[in-house]
């Protein structure tokens, strides 16, 4: 059996396109699973900004339109914001590259928060007029002193079993899986790692 060249192509293309799956859309913030193989390319969103959250290392190219393009070498943890402009990224390098990607779907506003309500443990990571971005690390076995979150997305790069004890008392199950990428109410707490793992998440709030 004989199959055309126009086939041929279409199953190549096909094969050849990038894995982006939707976890969470709200009136804030839409978070997309990512995945670019070796020479695939994604489109840069040119209509909103957004947050790139790196699950693995690898080289990508990323071309602005209009512009140049510009090679980058990016770890686990690297955490970068963008601009609503159009263009193209690509995985330049010879492995799978995960990320998370979080387009912040609001206006932003003018309010500074800086370190505001955050545990001292915390390392803010970068905070412009969209959004708040920081890093936050438990070790196993360890509790962190009461702080208080806004509305967020949690990007989880190493999950760990997790209890949060609430000022009136109460104690809720709140377990993160490494991969997870999910959407968390504001609220005061004090968090407690009870599990053999280190917890490592970003938490981007937006504005």
């Amino acid at each position: 059996m004989r199959i055309s060249a126009a086939i041929l192509a279409c199953f190549a293309i096909i094969a050849s396109a990038a894995v982006q799956t939707e976890k969470l859309r709200n009136e804030k913030v839409a978070a997309f699973d990512c995945t670019l193989r070796p020479g695939e390319t994604q489109p840069l969103n040119g209509t909103q900004p957004s947050v790139t959250v790196y699950f693995q290392a690898g080289s990508i190219e990323i071309t602005p339109k209009g512009g140049s393009p510009q090679k980058v070498t990016v770890k686990p943890g690297d955490t970068v914001f963008r601009p609503a402009q159009a263009g193209v990224v690509k995985n330049s390098g010879s492995t799978e590259i995960h990320f998370a990607r979080v387009d912040v779907l609001g206006a932003g506003g003018s309010e500074t928060w800086g370190t505001t309500g955050l545990s001292p443990h915390y390392k803010l990571l970068f905070e412009n007029p969209y959004t708040r971005v920081y890093d936050i690390r438990i070790p196993a076995g360890t509790k962190e002193p009461q702080h208080t979150h806004k509305n967020r997305v949690v990007v989880c790069l190493s999950g760990a079993q997790l209890r949060h004890l609430m000022p009136d008392g109460r104690e809720e199950p709140s377990t993160l899986q490494t991969g997870e990428i999910t959407w968390r109410l504001g609220a005061t707490h004090i968090g407690q790692n009870l599990g053999t793992t280190d917890l490592w998440v970003i938490a981007i709030e937006p504005k």
